[in-house]
């Protein structure tokens, strides 16, 4: 026994009506005071409490002092950079990117400073072999146009014992800024010399 295919199709549209209907009630759920759906109901309320926040906000004062407050907005209307984070990222930290022989220059004028931070022999020849290790690397990298590598590798022993003097340096010269700081104070009377009055 076949259907005739008018059958099968409203057959076909009455299942699909019904599935429709079914899902339908089950996804919006009418409030029965409003008879409006909950979801609705959530997202409005969610407005209304974003905007009572913003109102609160703005009375206790808080975006009043924001930085560029009643300043134009810079760079608006130019062309679209995709890049644009990057550049003012750059901008605002100051952020510098030198060829290798340059940074590697840099780096060896401020490197007993930053040895002089490290507290332990073990750490200060590691950073001393890193920098090594870049030096060497810059030399065997070809590097056309770029100003010649002129920083040499550092031995390693001499800058530890460079290290160790500034250290004990240091170490003396807060020994006797403690001596002299103690010497000026009065001396502390322990609580047994101390007299009740």
């Amino acid at each position: 026994m076949s259907q005739a295919p008018d059958d099968f199709d409203l057959g076909d549209r009455l299942a699909r009506a019904e599935a429709d209907e079914r899902r339908d009630r089950h996804s919006e759920q009418k409030d029965a005071r409003t008879g409006r759906s909950a979801a609705a109901m959530r997202i409005q309320q969610q407005q209304t409490w974003v905007d009572e926040q913003l109102r609160i906000a703005m009375e206790r004062g808080d975006f009043d002092d924001l930085p560029g407050a009643g300043k134009p907005i810079k760079d608006l209307g130019q062309s679209h950079d995709p890049d644009w984070w990057l550049k003012r990222l750059v901008e605002r930290e100051n952020i510098t990117v030198l060829p290798a022989s340059l940074q590697l220059r840099k780096d060896d004028a401020a490197l007993d400073e930053r040895l002089d931070a490290l507290a332990v022999e073990r750490e200060v020849r590691r950073e001393v072999e890193e920098f090594n290790a870049r030096v060497i690397r810059a030399r065997y990298t070809p590097a056309d146009g770029t100003p010649p590598l002129i920083t040499m590798p550092r031995d390693v022993e001499e800058t530890l014992a460079g290290w160790r003097e500034r250290r004990a340096a240091r170490t003396a010269e807060l020994a006797a800024r403690r001596v002299a700081e103690d010497a000026a104070r009065p001396p502390r009377r322990r609580w047994w010399q101390r007299r009740t009055r």
